[in-house]
């Protein structure tokens, strides 16, 4: 399966680092962005990506093919992904 699977994350959130473990011990391949860890214009571009997503600002913001995720919640998660 290849479902393409995006997190905006921040580097010191523990629902972030739940998500990002979660991740991990499946096996799943994601990309990732720690948008605290950005600066300048490049901070700026990934927060305008995430307000498309998920107006809320908050993370994880988790972006599973065409489904949003806001916040770890692993059922929801694993539904996207099939698994």
């Amino acid at each position: 399966m290849s479902v393409s699977l995006k997190l905006f994350s921040l580097s010191t959130c523990s629902h972030c680092k739940a998500t990002k473990k979660f991740l991990a011990d499946c096996n799943i391949a994601y990309d990732h962005t720690d948008v605290d860890l950005l600066s300048g214009e490049e901070r700026q571009q990934a927060i305008d990506e995430v307000v498309k997503y998920n107006p809320q600002r908050s993370f994880p913001t988790i972006i599973i093919g065409d489904r949003v995720i806001v916040g770890f919640n692993e059922k929801a998660i694993r539904e996207a992904l099939g698994i």
